[in-house]
């Protein structure tokens, strides 16, 4: 896309970013990308690690969660680790395992609800599917699986409401049924037997109410599960047959494009901010923090960005924040530079995690939401949030920190603390606090329409974010030194 006059480069980016970025293996896959035109080097979990000081590496696991990492040139075994940690994922609608659904002659797709969306903004919008399969490459003699991303860019499938004239009192409250409402309608059986779209088995879709479970196909097969217009879709972007597809994990996407907009040009609008945009603005960082060849040059620690999926349902997951993906790179680090054992639990007292998800910003239509003297505005900066009942990990030294790195560079910060009638939400940042014992700061940048299929923040926050999380990698070492705690 064209560069906007007058906006920040690192916010083009982004643009560029989310727009490359429909679900969380699709934000990963371009990380990668970014991290290896930038020189980091791939690395396994599968394998055993041989570091070097100066170099910069990256993993990934389940392709939905990535780790990246600069070891500075001064490092030592025992040496601490400065993170910044957010996560990929974004409430959605995730196909069910048997999707297909054809009642009233419509075939409509069967799916569930992923995190806890803002469902009503999903209705009268384009969209389309995206996500990873499973492909089947080779014959009986030679067979391979392989591991694909695809996204159908074209809208696809579309929910919509019911007219009001059928339901007069709709504007008084509707309530979603996750369960009966939100099926999109992908065709008309009719429109399918026209263009002659079959079955496995050559039988065309009938206008029977179906859910898939009856069919006469091959036990298990994914035509027996999935409308055969559909994986007609997926193959033809993959280039191969409907048959090569063994199993998918697809969600259904708005096709709407991020943008930069707003009279003064000074948002935002975008689906997945939360939390793509503090996923970008923590890689770019990373990135611009170790470019140069003197980057790591006096830097005793190791610089990291750790962006886990599953945060929006819990992050109980081998690829979540509650795994021990953090916990065994840091181990695997430290031991990489040293048999000693007992470093590890220094290196951790010594570390510092800057948990970065995005934050409420006031909004002037329901002011009486937010507690009077907690009041994150958009172009505030970054918000600093805490909570006395541990759901944000924030405490005095934490804060101070992240403070005092703005102070330098003349960033400006917020404050964020729910009224004590309202329930709090919670972030990566206790699981990770308490998992592994490291101080811990809860970020994000304020933001509207947080869990809407289309949300919003400020420009201007995107460049404070960034410019924050990149000055924070590179002085929180010498920081850190001037700071007495457990004496």
């Amino acid at each position: 896309m064209s560069k906007e006059e007058g906006t920040p480069a690192v916010v083009s980016d982004l643009i560029n970013f989310l727009n490359a970025s429909p679900t969380a293996f699709h934000a990963v896959d371009e990380a990668k990308k970014q991290l290896q035109a930038a020189g980091y080097e791939q690395i396994s979990e599968k394998e055993v690690w041989e570091l070097k000081a100066g170099h910069k590496y990256f993993f990934t696991r389940n392709h939905s969660t990535i780790v990246a990492f600069a070891v500075g040139k001064r490092y030592v075994a025992g040496n601490g680790f400065h993170i910044v940690g957010a996560h990929t994922d974004s409430p959605c609608l995730k196909l069910k395992p048997v999707s297909k659904v054809v009642k009233a002659g419509i075939l409509e797709v069967g799916v569930q609800t992923y995190g806890g969306g803002l469902w009503h903004t999903w209705f009268d919008r384009d969209l389309t599917v995206a996500g990873r399969v499973i492909l089947k490459k080779g014959n009986a003699d030679s067979v391979s699986y392989l591991h694909r991303l695809v996204r159908i860019e074209e809208p696809i499938m579309r929910v919509p409401t019911l007219a009001i004239h059928l339901d007069r009192g709709v504007n008084d409250g509707f309530k979603v049924n996750t369960q009966t409402h939100l099926l999109p309608i992908l065709a008309t059986s009719l429109k399918a037997e026209v263009n002659k779209v079959s079955s496995e088995n050559g039988s065309v879709e009938s206008g029977k109410q179906n859910d898939g479970k009856n069919e006469k196909d091959k036990t298990g097969s994914s035509n027996a599960k999935h409308h055969p217009i559909l994986l007609q879709l997926l193959a033809s972007k993959l280039e191969c047959e409907p048959d090569d597809i063994c199993d998918f994990e697809l969600q259904a996407c708005d096709t709407q494009p991020s943008i930069i907009a707003g009279a003064a040009k000074e948002f935002v609008f975008s689906g997945r901010l939360d939390n793509l945009c503090m996923s970008f603005c923590s890689l770019k960082a990373l990135i611009d923090a170790t470019s140069s060849d003197s980057s790591l040059e006096e830097e005793p620690g190791v610089r990291m960005v750790a962006l886990f999926d599953h945060e929006e349902c819990g992050s109980n997951s081998a690829q979540g924040a509650g795994s021990p993906v953090v916990l065994d790179a840091l181990s695997r680090i430290t031991h990489s530079f040293s048999p000693n054992s007992k470093l590890l639990e220094k290196a951790v007292q010594k570390s510092f995690l800057v948990s970065a998800d995005m934050a409420h910003a006031l909004h002037p239509n329901y002011m009486d939401r937010h507690e009077e003297n907690h009041q994150p505005k958009l172009h505030g900066g970054l918000v600093i949030k805490q909570n006395a009942n541990q759901r944000y990990a924030t405490n005095a030294v934490t804060s101070f920190i992240f403070r005092e790195i703005a102070s330098k560079h003349n960033l400006p910060v917020q404050d964020f603390v729910v009224r004590n009638d309202m329930a709090c939400g919670s972030t990566i940042g206790p699981i990770l606090a308490s998992g592994i014992g490291i101080r811990t700061v809860d970020v994000g940048a304020p933001q509207l329409s947080m869990h809407s299929i289309r949300e919003m923040c400020a420009v201007d926050d995107v460049k404070y974010s960034y410019e924050h999380f990149k000055a924070f990698f590179q002085e929180f070492s010498l920081l850190d030194a001037n700071i007495v705690v457990d004496i």
